[in-house]
């Protein structure tokens, strides 16, 4: 097998796990369902919350394997277009993760406001508001246990919010840089209660401890609503009330790019075609893959090419393992099985037989649950003449997944 093919083979190994991530049941009627519903009463809240979860594809509940967790505030709204995106990107941009989608579409105002006020824009407002401090309890005492006690998940979590959801995202950041790691404002509403989170966030974002925690914000083409064409410089010297949504989100953004210090990864991006209402959806792919970016693949052409040794090879797969389980916080497979499998099988045809059973060994070492893990290795051993050891996998795998096949290639072996 030649370096071109081996490109073409990883390509479509990421191809074959998109391809499994889009696969529905035959016999539903619908294209795509989304989200599984769930509810919990809050004692916080006073009243019960609706969520709506959604499972990795290659999820298997008879394996004991965790997921990183997204919590997608407004997730009525928004969770279909981060499975989507999760869907799409998966594997080699952004990892397997559950998504939560967290319904506001009651007391939206309440829980996502930040201070409580009284008029806006000199007009009297009496719609309840100002609890975010009191939703925040809520994630953090009630539906975070409540999803990590009945669901696949880790401690590694993500936060996505949009508008006033945006603006929870961020007094998050601010006031409770514990609960998350990552973090999406989508044109967040910061001009709420004269830009108090913004006046806040000058005190305590310099000041805290952001390693390995990373936001990315967004921010929409209205920044005056008035005149379309003003400049995002233009924008920065207006005082009117008509630029204060536009200006809060830039002075947010240059708040975290002089606070350097404090080691959050932070991207900021302004997209001049979206409006308010439309700006989610790209905010959601870029954002996903900002936060992320530290997850996709190194030293590819490592992988690509054949006279790279075992121990080059092995070294970078180490080096993989130890940034991810810097980054996650504990122990991750450098490279999902169908690839160490897709890697291991192509060294086999091309002869190169060292390599392969390194792909292997690192299979079974991470996968030791994986009844396919143990079969090539077994087939690893049929092609180097080792029935002995050939059998010894293939029982293993046999005990794991109680598949009759593998006693009948046993059976097959002891007759030869």
């Amino acid at each position: 097998m030649n370096q071109i093919q081996i490109v073409v083979a990883i390509v479509m190994g990421f191809l074959l796990q998109q391809f499994t991530n889009g696969q529905t049941d035959s016999d539903l009627q619908f294209l795509q369902k989304v989200g599984t519903l769930d509810s919990l009463y809050s004692k916080t809240l006073n009243e019960y919350r609706e969520i709506y979860i959604q499972l990795p594809a290659d999820y298997n509940p008879a394996e004991d394997k965790k997921y990183p967790v997204v919590y997608v505030l407004d997730g009525e709204v928004f969770l279909p277009n981060v499975t989507n995106v999760h869907r799409f990107y998966s594997g080699g941009f952004i990892p397997e993760m559950v998504i939560v989608g967290v319904s506001n579409d009651k007391n939206r105002m309440r829980d996502l406001t930040t201070s409580t006020v009284t008029e806006m824009y000199g007009m009297p407002f009496k719609q309840q508001n100002g609890e975010a401090a009191n939703f925040s309890k809520f994630l953090e005492t009630e539906l975070i246990p409540f999803v990590e006690k009945k669901y696949p998940v880790t401690n590694f979590r993500t936060l996505i919010g949009h508008s006033y959801a945006g603006l929870f995202t961020l007094y998050s950041l601010v006031h409770q840089p514990h609960q998350f790691s990552n973090y999406l404002a989508i044109d967040p509403s910061l001009d709420w209660d004269n830009q108090k989170l913004l006046k806040e966030a000058t005190d305590k974002i310099s000041n805290t401890d952001y390693k390995g925690k990373a936001l990315f914000m967004s921010l929409g083409g209205q920044v005056h609503m008035q005149k379309p064409n003003m400049t995002l410089e233009e924008v920065k010297k207006d005082t009117t009330d008509f630029t204060l949504f536009a200006r809060s989100n830039l002075a947010f953004s240059e708040l975290l790019n002089s606070s350097k210090q404090n080691e959050l990864s932070f991207e900021w991006k302004f997209y001049p075609r979206e409006l308010h209402g439309t700006i989610a959806v790209p905010s959601i792919m870029d954002g996903l893959i900002s936060i992320f970016q530290w997850y996709q693949m190194e030293h590819v052409d490592a992988y690509n090419t054949p006279t790279t040794t075992v121990e080059e090879l092995t070294k970078v797969l180490r080096y993989r393992q130890n940034k991810l389980q810097t980054y996650f916080g504990y122990s991750v497979p450098p490279l999902p099985y169908f690839l160490l499998y897709i890697q291991g099988d192509m060294n086999m045809d091309m002869e190169q037989m060292d390599k392969a059973k390194m792909y292997f060994d690192f299979a079974l070492k991470y996968y030791p649950e994986n009844a396919d893990a143990y079969s090539a290795m077994a087939t690893y051993y049929i092609r180097n003449n080792d029935k002995e050891n050939a059998i010894k996998f293939f029982t293993q795998a046999f005990e794991i997944s109680g598949d009759d096949s593998y006693i009948k290639r046993i059976d097959e072996l002891k007759k030869e």
